[in-house]
């Protein structure tokens, strides 16, 4: 099914995953944006539940109101069954809804806890698809198994955390967790790529999308299917702000800077998008960051991007279509440019030039 055909209902076991979020990335407030970009790469999101007890959530209870979600309030501090309360009316609520709307074609359920697994069966039987969405530390290993695909939060483009150390179990599921650990995610902060002041962010914009797009699917990405995707991720995208008069000129602008390779698609005016192979500009890409490595001698990844843009101030991974550095740095050793070692006293990798 093509993505822009998938309508999704999206439940978040809330306190699952920002407590997961916090203890195993030290990231809080929960980002809600990096779950709201995924799911819009993969359909329309039509219904948003959050539950929780919100008292216990401030600041993320504004910051997911703005996202437009519902909260759906289940007070937990009175009584002795603070688990089964959120966990038994967020699957009554999925199972009402998937009777009740029968457009809804995909079910996105945010936990990492077990008991949620008969849940995602259940719909599966439905003929539902169901995407489950983790903190990876604090995820069942029965949960992946039991969905068509699984999202690990710490995965997702946009994530930067690093591992905690670790604190006594808070999480509500006492199950198995997905090992190993999550692998740190380097640099905290992106700066903004300033190679071309004409279109700071939209090689980015672009790239990331047709990124997340190219994973999501199977078969070529039409720039229709592209345009939508961006306009999911925010609605507020127009080319025209950047000076371009249609989403074709704009993606044969970044075609002749070699970001971009187009072909002639099924319909008229519809061009195939995808990533050029040996992309000169790419090629440059890893070259800089295997000469910043010899350069160094055997750097640790965290902090090597800082030292990249000493030389390149525009660099920027995304502008390949690369989530974070780490997969670029990924990429580069998957092409011997470099290799990394995990060292554990340094809780780091560390490079060498090949």
């Amino acid at each position: 099914m093509a993505p822009e055909d998938e309508r999704i209902a999206l439940f978040l076991d809330y306190e699952n995953l920002a407590i997961g979020a916090r203890d195993g990335l030290g990231v809080s407030p929960f980002d809600f944006g990096p779950v709201a970009d995924a799911l819009a790469e993969r359909g329309r999101v039509v219904t948003r539940r959050a539950y929780g007890d919100w008292s216990a959530f401030d600041e993320d209870r504004r910051l997911l109101a703005r996202a437009q979600v519902e909260l759906i309030e289940i007070p937990q501090r009175i009584g002795g069954s603070r688990k089964n309360a959120a966990d038994i009316k967020m699957a009554v609520d999925a199972i009402e809804l998937a009777y009740e709307r029968g457009f809804v074609t995909t079910f996105a359920i945010g936990t990492g806890d077990s008991d949620f697994t008969p849940l995602m069966h259940k719909l599966r039987e439905m003929d539902k698809r169901v995407i489950g969405i983790g903190v990876q530390s604090s995820t069942s290993a029965l949960l992946p198994a039991a969905c068509d695909e699984f999202l690990f939060y710490d995965r997702l483009p946009g994530v930067e955390g690093r591992p905690v150390p670790a604190r006594p179990a808070r999480h509500r599921s006492a199950a198995p967790v997905v090992q190993p650990a999550p692998e740190p995610e380097p640099e905290t902060h992106d700066s903004p790529d300033t190679s071309d002041p004409s279109d700071p962010d939209l090689a980015a914009v672009v790239t990331s999308t047709l990124a997340g797009l190219a994973r999501a699917t199977d078969g070529p990405v039409r720039a229709s299917t592209l345009k939508r995707a961006i306009l999911r991720k925010d609605p507020t995208f127009d080319e025209g702000d950047q000076g371009f008069r249609g989403f074709g000129e704009l993606l044969r602008h970044l075609e002749n800077r070699g970001v971009l390779a187009l072909a002639p698609g099924t319909a008229a005016g519809d061009p195939e998008v995808a990533f050029p192979e040996g992309a000169s500009a790419e090629d440059e890409a890893f070259a800089l960051l295997a000469g910043t490595v010899r350069e160094l001698g055997t750097p640790q990844l965290s902090g090597l991007k800082d030292q990249i843009r000493k030389r390149e101030p525009g660099f920027s991974e995304k502008r390949y279509g690369f989530s974070n550095f780490l997969s670029f740095a990924r990429a580069a050793r998957a092409r011997d440019l470099v290799t990394m070692e995990w060292d554990e006293r340094l809780g780091d990798y560390q490079l060498r030039a090949t």
